[in-house]
């Protein structure tokens, strides 16, 4: 079952907008300075472990250098309640299967794409303290020159890490981004502190941004839903003091009202069944979605970025349900998207 942590980071970090936030922020620069940022592109699929589904999510980014070679970013979104030492292990596991999942769809093909993996971390623990490197989980025997030696015999590997946990309030809120962005970086940073309470009101000016922007309203509710489910009656007022600042009161409260009855009134055990009732929706969302493309790409059908992403993107599952049904024996894409509803 997806937790809070899971569905809030996924609802922000899988647009390509806000991704691109995320990435700009942690890679080097000079890979920042060589991507072409407006062909970034969110991919279907998951190559997590089943077993690791409540703790991590996982999301895969194409897009292109200037000079046109194509370049795959993927990005672990950690959630765990502990730092994880096997990360490196794990992280490089996905990067193969990764890798294998691109052969099998490009054998003509004789060199692979860069990968780029990157971890968040937002745990309550402190910084992150799990080696990075793959090289440093072996126990290699001899010191010095001679550890060295035997360290050229195994995998190098290494994974890029945004450690929330390390930055500061003013650090976070000065990354170049959408506001939301900013926004659930620092909800991330500090949901598990104890001092979110506390913290709120410097951000309303954040606030503000988010509710002025396009869809503003829902990423609130968003927003607030996930503050409300981590920190519970002790946020409650600090967040409805943000609120009646960025919005009348009529709609401060009924924002809030749209779920304080489940997150906070009726106890944890409604918050569970509302998360396992969404978790549920949006995996059978983001399925619909998968299986119009593997339709289309077995029979087929080109598929552009634009209309790649337009499907990944949807959330109506009537729309979903019909595109289905189209691909089933369409010949062009824009039969799927476009064809009049009869």
């Amino acid at each position: 079952m997806p937790g809070p942590h899971d569905l809030f980071a996924r609802f922000t970090f899988g647009h390509p907008e806000r991704a691109a936030a995320e990435l700009r922020a942690v890679l080097p620069a000079h890979v920042v300075s060589e991507v072409d940022w407006s062909s970034l592109r969110r991919e279907s699929g998951s190559v997590v472990d089943p077993e690791l589904r409540e703790t991590e999510s996982d999301l895969l980014f194409t897009a292109r250098l200037r000079e046109g070679r194509p370049l795959l970013l993927y990005v672990l979104l950690e959630h765990q309640s502990s730092v994880d030492r096997w990360m490196a292990l794990r992280m490089l596991r996905y990067v193969v299967r990764q890798v294998e999942h691109w052969r099998q769809h490009h054998p003509e093909n004789t060199v692979l794409p860069v990968i780029i993996p990157l971890v968040m971390y937002h745990g309550p623990e402190g910084a992150w303290s799990a080696p990075r490197c793959v090289e440093e989980l072996f126990d290699l025997p001899g010191e010095d020159e001679q550890r060295e030696r035997w360290r050229a015999l195994v995998p190098r590997f290494e994974y890029l890490l945004d450690d929330l946990t390390a930055e500061r309030a003013e650090a976070l809120m000065a990354r170049p981004g959408p506001p939301l962005a900013r926004l659930a970086w620092l909800v991330l940073r500090y949901g598990r502190t104890g001092d979110l309470a506390h913290r709120l009101p410097d951000w309303t000016a954040l606030f503000a941004q988010v509710r002025a922007g396009p869809d503003g309203a829902e990423y609130l509710v968003m927003v607030i839903r996930y503050i409300l489910l981590i920190e519970g009656k002790r946020t409650r007022a600090a967040a409805m003091q943000v609120l009646h600042s960025v919005m009348d009161a009529q709609q401060a409260e009924a924002l809030m009202d749209r779920w304080a009855e489940e997150f906070i009134l009726r106890g944890p055990e409604a918050a569970k069944r509302v998360l396992r009732e969404e978790g549920r929706e949006e995996g059978r969302i983001q399925g619909r979605a998968e299986s119009v493309l593997r339709i289309l790409t077995a029979r087929g059908v080109p598929v552009g970025d634009e209309e790649r992403q337009r499907i990944l993107a949807c959330t109506d599952v009537t729309t979903l349900d019909r595109w289905f049904d189209r691909a089933l024996h369409a010949a062009t894409v824009s039969y799927v998207l476009d064809y009049p509803v009869s």
